[in-house]
């Protein structure tokens, strides 16, 4: 296929490398069945990544963080994937952090006590989920949020209802976002006396001016999904964002997938370079795709 061939995927960085195919499914996605589903559509090029815990607001303990860090991993190495979208089963997308069950683990007799073991697994900087990655640059927190972009195809988030917390960020690690107009969002961790640690300085800086980013972290506030259409949160607001999720999905899989990556790379790359990187990095990546022809 193209996507495997084309020059665009093979100068893609390390860490954003499409490796295998679509046994990367295989894997240990059916064992976080109970946290995320995949599904698949449109002659298996676009999937669906659906939040799975919707009794709990698809809200995030130890084993969503690992669910969703693991479909991430594997989504970005199989080459039939050709758009992603992220959305969350139920009333909401994510609530955010599952704090009561974050700071709870099971002793070695089974028995259900306070602990911050979750706490150092989110925060330790090591090989995800037991493998030597050399793929993962940051910690398990923040690759649920930051590994999405990754990943050398579109990836959107269809956001409704309370979009909170660590949900906000696993959203704002999406290449668009489209939101219902009663949804509710808030960088809720200040609820908490944390900051916003899963990758959101990196992608919240991407889409508004510093001082929005401080009020809005620092208050905690909850805004409405036409505020955070209006603060450049989310790319618009629609009556229905799954069916405007799937038609962009639809859209960009009628490209050629080697301009799609191309595009995804130039921006994440260029968009805080200087100017002779970012026209060098055009003229690389174009005469690649030229050669395509």
């Amino acid at each position: 296929m193209l996507i495997l061939r084309g020059p665009i995927l093979r100068n893609w960085p390390k860490k954003f490398v499409i490796l295998s195919g679509r046994r990367a499914f295989a894997s240990k996605l059916d064992e976080f069945a109970d946290r995320v589903k995949i599904v698949r559509s449109d002659c298996n090029k676009i999937v669906h990544v659906k939040l799975n815990r919707p009794e709990k607001l698809n809200a995030l303990d130890i084993r969503m963080f690992e669910a969703l860090a693991e479909a991430a991993t594997y989504l970005r190495k199989d080459e039939t994937v050709r758009a992603i979208i992220l959305s969350g089963e139920g009333k909401g997308f994510c609530s955010g952090l599952d704090v009561k069950s974050i700071l709870e683990a099971k002793n070695k007799f089974g028995i259900t006590m306070p602990s911050l073991k979750n706490i150092h697994r989110l925060l330790e900087r090591r090989e995800l989920l037991g493998e030597n990655n050399e793929n993962t640059i940051g910690n398990l927190a923040q690759s649920v949020g930051y590994l999405w972009r990754s990943c050398p195809v579109p990836v959107i988030a269809a956001l409704h209802g309370v979009v909170y917390g660590g949900g906000m960020q696993i959203a704002l690690g999406a290449d668009m976002r489209f939101a219902s107009h009663e949804s509710r969002l808030s960088i809720m961790e200040a609820k908490w006396g944390l900051i916003p640690d899963m990758s959101g300085s990196v992608t919240l800086r991407e889409l508004v001016p510093i001082d929005v980013a401080k009020e809005l972290t620092m208050t905690g506030r909850v805004i409405s999904g036409d505020e955070a259409s209006e603060l450049n949160l989310v790319t618009r607001c629609v009556e229905n964002p799954i069916e405007e999720a799937l038609a962009v999905a639809r859209a960009i899989i009628c490209r050629s997938p080697d301009s799609v990556a191309a595009s995804k790379q130039l921006f994440q790359r260029n968009w805080a370079a200087n100017d002779q990187k970012c026209l060098e990095l055009e003229t690389s990546m174009q005469k690649d795709l030229i050669g395509t022809w």
